[in-house]
């Protein structure tokens, strides 16, 4: 059987994530992580993203599929903004499916919290 190999990110916050000091510099935060994250999926190194909710170990906070291999999404990933500023950590996997399993439609992410929350 022949396997198509995705790469997982897992974005967790770090036991040690910092504060931050108001709601207007956590909310640009945001924006960025997510503007980051829409430039991956322009470039084609994104096929998926997206937060986690009702989750047993609340250190996760969302996942992205990529197109690339894990240490370019490491690579990738270290110069997201939310990464850089010690509120999200990276841990990497490659996911195997049987070959044609699973299918990525070509959704743009959005690129704020505004886009994503229509408002």
């Amino acid at each position: 059987m022949r396997f198509d190999h995705h790469t997982l990110v897992l974005l967790v916050r770090p036991p040690d994530a910092p504060e931050l000091p108001d709601e207007e510099e956590a909310a640009a935060l945001q924006d960025a992580h997510l503007a980051y994250q829409a430039g991956l999926y322009d470039k084609g190194h994104l096929v998926a993203v997206g937060p986690l909710g009702a989750q047993d170990d609340q250190r996760l906070r969302g996942v992205a599929v990529l197109t690339v291999d894990p240490e370019t999404a490491r690579q990738l990933y270290s110069a997201d903004p939310a990464v850089r500023a010690g509120r999200l950590a990276v841990e990497l996997m490659t996911w195997m499916v049987p070959a044609g399993n699973v299918r990525f439609e070509r959704v743009q992410p959005p690129r704020s919290m505004a886009e994503a929350t229509g408002s």
